[in-house]
């Protein structure tokens, strides 16, 4: 996939915008935007959303730490990212709003589980180990699915801007 100019910059600010809404959003756990916005950029760009999406990883890498809980952040978005593109491109104006805000849920819900087997592999968990850490982190994951329904909303406005302004360059 080859970018052009346009694309590196407007890729990068997308990373950076993700990056920037976790850390504004750090006050309150399990709260963020991260979600919606992977949703809505692979909604508008498909494959290339990953690189936004990568942008957001490594940066919060290079300004949190390479540490053991940042190594499921290479995959744990990209799961996200996966079931978006398994969506039909076109969803109904009527249905596409709630089906958005249910794979944003579904994120946060099992983003714990996601989380597990790196965490199990990296500190030698057994599986009953690996089943307590995800059972231990159950009220957070709901928090956070219950958190990515409700700002799951902005998705479709979000997709609809980012539509509007590349109408509005080309």
């Amino acid at each position: 996939m080859k970018l052009t100019t346009r694309e590196i910059a407007i890729f990068s600010m997308l990373g950076a915008l993700m990056y920037a809404s976790k850390l504004i959003m750090e006050f309150a756990p399990n709260i963020h935007l991260i979600g919606v916005f992977i949703i809505a950029i692979t909604v508008v760009y498909r494959k290339k959303a990953l690189y936004p999406i990568y942008t957001f990883v490594l940066l919060t890498g290079f300004f949190s730490g390479f540490a053991f809980w940042w190594i499921p952040y290479l995959y744990i978005w990209t799961v996200l990212w996966g079931i978006v593109m398994l969506l039909p491109k076109k969803l109904p104006k009527r249905i596409a709003p709630a089906i958005y805000m249910a794979v944003c849920a579904l994120h946060g819900f099992l983003y714990g589980t996601l989380y597990a087997p790196a965490q199990a592999i990296l500190f030698g968990l057994t599986f009953k180990g690996m089943t307590a850490w995800i059972l231990a982190g159950l009220p957070w994951d709901f928090m956070h699915g219950v958190s990515n329904f409700l700002c799951g909303i902005l998705i479709v406005p979000i997709i609809s801007a980012i539509r509007l302004a590349e109408r509005s360059t080309e």
